[in-house]
């Protein structure tokens, strides 16, 4: 087969003739619900490109995909918001006689969205049944859910074993520019937000070695508070325990200076140093993003993962603010993760930026490894 990219798998465009092949689309459509409607569309409207890219050459297409974490959440609500982009059916299951009836009826143009994967035991499972049964309803497999490729899940990594597989345009987008960040222009900056340290951490130790600046905030820039002996009360930690890491003395590493903290005294931003046994931090101060603000006007590469504050309990100013500094800089710019994109989307920079990915956990798994469970799959198929 006749390579058209410098990815490692094939890729949609490889397919010189589409018409009436069933392709069966694994899309990323894990988008935040409320009150049983789409909260941001991002996803959905990343998806919609290859599966329109299908329907326009008549392909009949079939979509999986999952959404949250309980089994009985239903695709319904995305299948609403999707149909504002092109024209999807609902196939209101994932497997049995009503769904293969639907797959059977599709014309050529046409598409059919089934139901949540997750809500069968097996996609978590990676159970091979349930990858056969899914592969029957398709001729190929593509897979355009980077978001969701960490997964080793049957839809994911068990269907390319039995049909001829490529990657979507969105994972294709996602690999290259990810890609980008392992060989960034200098001087280099990667921001790091958000919680749960232990998946951060890596990215910390990799990228300190070749970023000129790393700057820390969000929750993991409390558990280096904590270990350089400041005071941080009631503040969210992880069970890392920095004591005595080379991190802590590493001149490229940016920790705050001041913090907004939340205690008795309300809402106030105080120096790093000060906080009390009864307040939380929740967000970086005014003067630590005056500090970062020359860094990021100068770098030429930046790299952003995590809200820097508590975005869910609206500590936002330093997330907008960052946004705001590098949608005017003239750097490369490489941003992910859920909050993130919220943060953009609402400040309507989503222009100003050269790469914002659909991917939380994905991004800093392959930026970690370099690969992920789903990109193994394409390949070995």
């Amino acid at each position: 087969m006749t390579r058209v990219s410098d990815t490692p798998f094939h890729t949609l465009d490889e397919i010189p003739d589409l018409s009436g092949k069933r392709a069966l689309v694994r899309a990323g459509l894990n988008v935040p619900l409320a009150g049983g409607a789409v909260r941001a569309d991002f996803r959905i409207r990343e998806a919609c490109k290859t599966i329109e890219y299908l329907q326009k050459r008549g392909a009949r297409v079939i979509v999986l995909a999952y959404i949250g974490r309980d089994p009985g959440e239903t695709l319904k609500p995305v299948h609403e918001s999707m149909r504002r982009f092109l024209e999807i059916q609902w196939a209101g299951g994932l497997v049995g006689e009503p769904v293969s009836v639907a797959v059977s009826a599709l014309k050529g143009g046409e598409a059919l969205l089934l139901e949540n994967t997750r809500s069968d035991p097996r996609e978590e499972a990676n159970d091979e049944a349930l990858s056969q049964a899914l592969a029957a309803y398709g001729d190929i497999y593509i897979n355009d859910a980077f978001a969701d490729s960490h997964r080793v899940y049957a839809s994911i990594v068990g269907i390319p074993k039995y049909l001829p597989s490529y990657a979507g345009f969105s994972f294709v987008r996602e690999y290259e520019h990810l890609s980008k960040a392992f060989d960034p222009a200098h001087p280099a900056l990667l921001a790091l937000g958000g919680a749960k340290f232990e998946t951060k951490l890596p990215l910390v130790e990799r990228f300190v070695k070749e970023y000129d600046h790393v700057f820390i905030g969000g929750a993991i820039a409390n558990d280096f508070l904590k270990a350089k002996g400041y005071e941080v009360g009631k503040s969210k930690i992880s069970d890392i325990d920095l004591s005595g890491s080379p991190l802590l003395s590493d001149s490229r590493i940016i920790v705050p200076d001041d913090v907004v903290v939340s205690g008795p005294g309300g809402r106030i931003a105080k120096a790093a140093d000060a906080v009390t046994k009864d307040e939380s931090i929740l967000d970086i101060g005014p003067k630590t993003m005056g500090k970062l603000a020359p860094i990021v006007s100068d770098a030429k590469t930046i790299l952003w993962n995590g809200p820097l504050g508590n975005y869910e309990e609206c500590y936002i100013e330093a997330t907008n603010t960052l946004a705001k500094m590098i949608a005017e800089s003239s750097a490369t710019s490489i941003l992910g993760g859920g909050d993130t994109i919220a943060a953009i989307e609402k400040l309507v920079l989503n222009e100003k930026f050269t790469f914002i990915s659909t991917a939380g956990g994905a991004m800093l798994e392959f930026l970690e490894r370099e690969t992920l469970p789903g990109i193994d799959a394409l390949v070995r198929a």
